[in-house]
């Protein structure tokens, strides 16, 4: 048997390793939704930061996150100002709204859109993500809004009215991909005496959300039950805690909170009770639901990296699907998040109306709702009807 010398050592190791290398070059890159997948790139997600967040766990203390947040023109035109900075800001978002490859970037308002995804959240700190996420996750709506009119997230969940602004303020260059909550107001009131609309005559009702759905909601309802405001006084407030505040001093007060303020503010009083769910009473009243929250990407990520937007709305599905199938797992990780705490969690969320709404019947649910909003204001929703190219229907 020959011997094999220094000069054939250093070749069969040279030749080792080209193979290696070329071996390397065919490996596939395709992503697995989370849907029936284990791990698909652990050591590329666990290295990321599953949600990024300022705010801690625990009972709310603040309306921004979780009612409707007050995102009206004037706070668009303000963003607006932000992408001048840039000079050419068409030409800026070229070459910052599109991440490399395999990294999804997604922003979120902490309440009952983020508790949608809490799966995906949880998947990404393990390492076990379809795809590489970044989470983003803040308190206020206009911060948000600035994010996706400055290119610094690929997909967002928002309120409903809010997108459709924001489709006509950057000339198309968003597109709606799924409805993510229905209706998360309630009326609420500390005695007795509200059964229907009807029961409203003469009273005042304390809320936030002036200009946003919870104003176009409540007058569509008083409208559609033979009422108008001059029936009633809304009387606004810039935080739920005001309203809580009231509810609490004031008796046989009523006033329209969202979930899961709803839920925190009953538990700190309980002489509160849900007289009437305005999500019920609006889809008895007209041909389409309340839609409160939707996602929605940039057209040009869209463009770019269809697969990973796919892959996005099966994880959002399976999130979701699993929220509603293990209510105590879902509650530890809102928690965990830093959402609300666990035991607030388990009784809100059965009350956010949580869903993952996709193709024609989100164009047709989101379609009818806006076509109510423009009745109500036209600028509630960016002055005109959206087109059909609003609509991603894959």
């Amino acid at each position: 048997m020959r011997t094999i010398g220094k000069k054939g050592i250093i070749w069969m190791c040279i030749l080792l390793v080209l193979c290696g290398l070329f071996a390397g070059c065919g490996t596939s890159s395709k992503r697995t939704p989370l849907i029936g997948s284990e791990a698909s790139n652990e050591e590329e997600g666990a290295s990321q930061s599953a949600v990024q967040s300022s705010t801690p766990a625990g009972d709310i203390s603040h309306t921004e996150s979780f009612s409707e947040p007050n995102v009206t023109e004037e706070t668009l035109a303000e963003t607006e100002a932000t992408e001048e900075e840039s000079s050419s800001a068409s030409e800026e978002r070229e070459s910052t709204e599109i991440p490399p490859m395999g990294t999804v970037r997604v922003g979120s308002l902490k309440g009952a859109t983020s508790m949608g995804m809490v799966a995906i959240f949880d998947a990404q700190e393990k390492g076990t993500a379809s795809q590489n996420y970044e989470f983003t996750m803040v308190t206020a709506a206009d911060e948000l809004v600035a994010m996706v009119a400055g290119g610094q997230v690929d997909i967002a969940l928002l309120p409903a009215n809010v997108a459709s602004v924001l489709y006509a303020k950057t000339e198309g260059a968003v597109q709606v991909i799924d409805i993510n909550t229905l209706g998360v107001l309630y009326l609420v009131e500390g005695g007795n005496t509200i059964q229907s609309m009807q029961d409203l005559q003469g009273k005042t009702i304390y809320m936030t959300g002036k200009g946003t759905t919870p104003e176009y909601c409540i007058r569509y309802l008083l409208e559609q039950n033979g009422m108008s405001e001059s029936d009633v006084t809304l009387e606004f407030k810039s935080e739920a805690t005001e309203v809580a505040s009231i509810l609490a001093q004031t008796e046989n007060a009523v006033g329209v909170l969202p979930q899961p303020f709803v839920t925190t503010a009953m538990r700190n009083n309980e002489n509160l009770r849900i007289a009437l769910d305005l999500s019920a009473e609006w889809d008895r009243m007209a041909d389409s639901s309340m839609v409160t929250g939707v996602t929605i990407v940039q057209k040009a990520f869209l463009e770019n990296q269809p697969e990973a937007v796919a892959d996005f709305l099966a994880d959002h599905q399976y999130s979701v699907a699993a929220g509603n199938a293990d209510l105590d797992v879902t509650a530890q990780l809102i928690e965990h998040f830093g959402i609300v705490s666990q035991d607030v969690a388990k009784e809100a969320y059965p009350y956010c109306n949580i869903v993952c709404i996709t193709g024609e019947e989100m164009r047709q649910a989101l379609s009818g709702y806006y076509e109510v909003l423009y009745e109500q204001n036209p600028s509630s929703i960016g002055g005109a009807l959206p087109g059909e190219d609003f609509y991603w229907i894959p």
